[in-house]
């Protein structure tokens, strides 16, 4: 038998988990609604439906950035890898979505921290595992346990331009974080990057994606259950047509 992990967040407007204006609106509709509909649509009258209840249904106004979901390369930019036209999310191929997992932990890193290359080679070593081509790699930070209050957004580190680099140039081609962003809080990144005229150092994470190919998927969660290595991902996104990124419920495989 195997166990598998839900990997991914409730899609809801309960609470925020976006910036403000950015967060998605859920409308119910019940049972007796959807009677009536049903009897307008169909000329089925009301009491002629079993116990007088027709449809449930949810009508959402979102994004395909709310929620669990995975970024295509054409989010980072419009060129990928040297000047090639950037893949929409409905392009990316099956065989990426799926692998052998590997979970770095950095929830002892500071809120705003942007991870460099010789960070990330640095807990590759700790845990004992060589990156290999079609492994996805899955970023635990402080943000993951946030979820869900208002101090989430802002919270966890993100991977920076030669982080990310330093990850598909092993042949990496899907990662993920249970941040709010791939990047760290762009707030505190773009005070930063007003700060010192560092204008590169905004959204760096994603833009390596000019250079290189890649998807990242955003706010994960329950990462904190997983091993290091030694499972199997699974992360098929919604093909959402020209799509910058589609949703996703990515699960981890545990042999028993």
């Amino acid at each position: 038998m195997s166990r598998i992990i839900d990997l991914s967040v409730t899609l809801t407007d309960d609470f925020p988990a976006d910036p403000p204006g950015m967060g998605p609106e859920v409308t119910y509709k019940a049972h007796d609604a959807g009677a009536e509909e049903y009897q307008k649509m169909f000329g089925v009258p009301v009491e002629h439906q079993l116990d007088q209840a027709g449809a449930a249904m949810e009508r959402l106004t979102l994004t395909t950035h709310n929620g669990t979901h995975m970024d295509a390369p054409w989010h980072y930019h419009p060129t990928m890898n040297h000047g090639q036209r950037a893949i929409t999310i409905d392009e990316v191929p099956l065989e990426w979505c799926m692998g052998p997992g590997v979970k770095l932990d950095f929830r002892e890193v500071p809120d705003g921290h942007v991870v460099t290359a010789a960070e990330m080679e640095a807990e590759f070593a700790r845990i004992g595992h060589d990156l290999r081509p079609g492994d996805i790699v899955l970023v635990n930070t402080r943000a993951g346990a946030l979820y869900g209050t208002p101090g989430y957004v802002a919270a966890g580190c993100g991977i920076g331009r030669e982080a990310t680099l330093w990850l598909t140039e092993r042949g990496m081609k899907v990662c993920g974080t249970d941040a709010w962003s791939w990047d760290a809080p762009l707030k505190g990144v773009a005070e930063k990057a007003k700060a010192t005229g560092q204008w590169e150092l905004f959204w760096e994470g994603h833009k390596a994606g000019a250079k290189t190919v890649y998807c990242h998927m955003e706010k994960l969660a329950n990462l904190d259950q997983l091993p290091d290595s030694g499972f199997q991902v699974m992360a098929f996104p919604v093909k959402v047509a020209r799509g910058s990124a589609g949703w996703c419920r990515p699960v981890a495989i545990l042999a028993d």
